[in-house]
């Protein structure tokens, strides 16, 4: 990409102007701590916390474009999603109608010099029951956490998430049923996570991320000056991120969880 214009005018939705005002610097390279290139450390992390969750209490995690720009994937309940379903379209949705929808969209989006959001789905499975703290380091509250650290990001929401703010509570409860030794629920609303705690149902969350700031188009703005220009930024842009942030969301999952059960069996 040629960064020359940004060294005079900060990218609309980008972190150039905010990063300028808190450092008194400009990062010529596009964005410094802001890019998401930052997060290459985050995913060599989270492969190693994922492979001792998988040896140590066999936890499965994985995540999916479930949604990019207006076409949404059918909801997926099935916990047995594998990663190799994922990775079988370019666009990682398991669904081949939707992902096929969701290329086209997105291919269409680029000619235009244009970029779209979308939803990534994470399941977590096998997840012990008790782990996480309540108030301050609630599991969801963690996982928000991680999740909104990552770039683009722009929402977070678990279980049913704001579809359950308009359920009565007769039909949002989650019914407790006998599991093996131990209790289990009929459904999985809470998204396994109850009272900040897990449940031992399967952590099902998702995470919605914005358009690409970046883009082809000539957009009118103003430089660091204040004065009105037109900017238009040249070389490669992402149409659509939810398919590279994929692994991100995973990986920030098996940190999250790693520590989780770290915390709670502190001798294992």
């Amino acid at each position: 990409m040629d960064y020359e214009a940004l060294s005079k005018a900060p990218r609309p939705s980008h972190a150039d102007y905010t990063c300028q005002i808190k450092y008194k610097i400009r990062t010529g390279s596009g964005g410094g701590r802001a890019s998401a290139r930052e997060t290459v450390g985050r995913v060599a992390a989270g492969a190693i916390a994922e492979q001792f969750l998988k040896t140590v209490y066999n936890v499965e995690i994985v995540a999916w474009v479930s949604s990019a720009g207006t076409v949404d994937a059918p909801v997926i309940v099935d916990t047995d999603i594998t990663r190799e379903q994922v990775d079988l379209t370019a666009v990682r949705c398991p669904d081949p109608e939707s992902a096929k929808k969701m290329t086209d969209l997105i291919e269409k989006t680029k000619r235009n010099g244009d970029s779209v959001g979308g939803i990534i789905t994470c399941v977590c499975s096998n997840i012990p029951a008790g782990w996480g703290e309540p108030v301050f380091d609630k599991l969801n509250a963690v996982l928000a956490h991680a999740m909104m650290s990552i770039p683009a990001a722009k929402g977070f929401e678990i279980g049913s998430g704001f579809a359950g703010a308009r359920m009565r509570g007769s039909e949002h409860n989650d019914l407790f049923v006998k599991k093996g030794h131990m209790l289990g629920t009929a459904t999985n609303r809470s998204g396994g996570i109850q009272g900040g705690i897990s449940n031992g149902e399967p952590i099902v969350f998702r995470v919605a991320f914005k358009p690409a700031s970046t883009i082809a188009r000539e957009q009118k703005t103003a430089d660091y000056k204040g004065n009105m220009i037109t900017l238009k930024t040249q070389g490669r842009h992402d149409p659509c991120v939810v398919p590279r942030a994929v692994p991100i969301v995973e990986s920030m999952a098996a940190i999250v969880l790693a520590d989780a059960a770290l915390c709670h069996y502190p001798r294992s």
